[in-house]
């Protein structure tokens, strides 16, 4: 009998936790064939997220919970759910119940059929604010002009993977995981899942402004060099910023054109923007070499307190 894994992060979800499990199970044990297991991860919750789970783990050994030391971010709990999986076929999703549970059998039929991902592409996002939605398709559309990976638009972290995609994801040991962004780079057949989805069933979002700036950092400098090279570009503009500049002087002093002992203002400016050059310079590479420096110290990616029916 085959088996299906369902891995949900939750980070202060004590409001919908207990009605995820109950619409999780009531999906999968209605799948015929198949036999399914639940990791739930606790990404460092303070509330009562941790005390339900190991309730409904008490009653359900179906039910897997790992529980971290602290808050690692939403992209460890993931990782550290799929080190952890042991079914055929993986499906990732957020327990706040906006991608409805019950599309996981749709998602299975194109599995059997011989697709190895099936992601989920929004047709519409219910209850997310206009800067929500213009600001994911801003960022979608940013990764994509300075990635060398396309990486499908309108899409989150609900997908169903199969185990060989799983197995060569946990061969990846990085740090700062994209994992949107690693699930297409590593190939294989996949295709788009359209759905509609929905407004939170409890709680407010996990992820602010700060947090998604974080993600998008993570994917534009996981997956391209282009910044590197736009560093570069800049360089060469300020070069010929300058050179326009000189012959300006040049001209101006030759012809009697402007009075160079007035030019503060053209000089400030000059130095404003040599300035504010060298400074994003610095800030691009910065973010390259923190990377580095995070590889280089091999700390874990998430730390386990607590595991239950493991």
């Amino acid at each position: 009998m085959k088996k299906i894994s369902v891995i949900i992060p939750m980070y202060y979800e004590q409001d919908v936790a207990e009605e995820c499990y109950s619409r999780l199970s009531n999906t999968l044990k209605n799948i015929p064939g198949y036999e399914y297991e639940l990791i739930c991860i606790n990404d460092g919750s303070k509330d009562k997220t941790l005390e339900i789970l190991e309730q409904i783990a008490y009653q359900d050994e179906k039910v897997k919970v790992i529980s971290f030391s602290r808050n690692f971010g939403h992209q460890a709990a993931v990782t550290a759910g799929l080190q952890y999986v042991t079914g055929d076929a993986i499906v990732i999703i957020d327990a706040d119940l906006q991608d409805p549970p019950e599309l996981i059998p749709e998602m299975l039929k194109f599995w059997e059929d011989g697709y190895e991902v099936i992601y989920g592409k929004r047709k519409s996002r219910a209850g997310e604010s206009p800067f929500k939605l213009l600001s994911a398709k801003m960022f979608y559309r940013t990764l994509n002009a300075l990635s060398d990976v396309e990486i499908p638009k309108d899409t989150g972290d609900f997908r169903l993977i199969d185990r060989k995609v799983v197995d060569t994801i946990n061969l990846m040991p990085e740090h700062n995981k994209f994992l949107r962004g690693l699930i297409s780079w590593v190939g294989y057949k996949q295709m788009p899942f359209e759905y509609e989805r929905k407004e939170r069933f409890a709680g407010k979002t996990k992820y602010p402004l700060r947090k998604m700036l974080k993600l998008a950092g993570d994917g534009i400098i996981s997956f391209s060099n282009k910044p590197l090279k736009l560093v570069g570009g800049l360089g060469i503009l300020s070069i010929f910023v300058s050179f326009c500049l000189l012959i300006y002087a040049i001209v101006s002093y030759i012809f009697k054109l402007n009075d160079l002992s007035a030019g503060w203002t053209s000089l400030m400016i000059g130095i404003t923007f040599f300035a504010g050059v060298q400074l994003l310079s610095l800030w691009v590479l910065s973010e390259y070499i923190g990377r580095i420096y995070d590889e280089t110290k091999q700390r874990p990616q998430y730390i386990v307190d607590k595991k239950i029916n493991l």
